[in-house]
């Protein structure tokens, strides 16, 4: 198993600091970048093998790679997407179907959460894809909610559902066993194939509905946040450095 951080995106939102950097790159604890925290977080749990997926100013990347490798005792494989300012990521997560053959644990590059979530889906593991899921935080629009069946299956992964309805947020940590591997990237290509705005979300959804196995590990009541915003880097900045 493996290590794999999606940092393709531009992150428009967070201009300026994003006008030469990648989202992930944008630091979030004095130096720290959100990169440098999920590389910390995976080798901290003993995965030190770590594909990252780069797009937007992915030289940025390239450059501090020998630094991020030195720093945290991790080999990084860098898997270039020519089309993360164009497309979404579903077809980011696609192309690094080859490093996750072998099963990988997914995080966003913009995410900010502490180690106990790549705990918690080590700690969980079973046949399939495992999200990890805040059941706790209070939903709006612009999470991207859950819904499972009373077998703990995946029934709807979405932004566009009424908050009431869903069970919890996803905050975009996965643990992809080598088993569900092929399928998933079956899934992920038809995903992006019928539309390239579509999320890797939108591909585990479609990965259900084919007969794989998608189930949810909660996280407990701990900080974290999705960088999107200016808003959104404050709350990281305010949570990073107790991590």
């Amino acid at each position: 198993m493996i290590g794999l951080v999606l940092a393709a995106g531009a992150g428009r939102r967070l201009r300026p600091y994003t006008d030469t950097l990648p989202k992930a790159l944008v630091p979030v604890d004095g130096e720290t970048t959100i990169l440098d925290i999920a590389l910390r977080n995976l080798a901290a749990v003993g995965l030190t093998d770590i594909a990252v997926v780069v797009g937007y100013a992915a030289e940025t990347v390239e450059k501090r790679r020998p630094d991020l490798e030195s720093r945290y005792g991790v080999t990084l494989n860098l898997v270039h997407n020519d089309k993360a300012e164009e497309w979404n990521n579903a077809y980011s997560l696609w192309l690094a179907r080859d490093q996750f053959a072998g099963g990988a644990l997914l995080v966003n590059g913009d995410t900010v959460h502490p180690v106990s979530v790549e705990q918690t889906l080590l700690d969980n593991r079973g046949p399939g894809v495992l999200l990890a899921v805040d059941n706790v935080k209070k939903l709006a629009d612009e999470e991207m909610k859950t819904t499972f069946d009373a077998d703990g299956q995946l029934t709807r992964i979405t932004k566009l559902m009424d908050p009431a309805e869903a069970f919890g947020e996803y905050i975009g940590a996965t643990l992809i066993e080598a088993s569900a591997a092929a399928g998933l990237a079956e899934a992920l290509e038809a995903t992006w194939k019928r539309d390239p705005n579509l999320y890797y979300e939108d591909g585990y959804q479609e990965y259900a509905q084919r007969g794989g196995q998608v189930r949810a590990a909660t996280i407990g009541d701990i900080p974290w946040v999705e960088v999107d915003n200016h808003a959104d880097l404050a709350r990281a900045r305010e949570i990073a450095c107790h991590y």
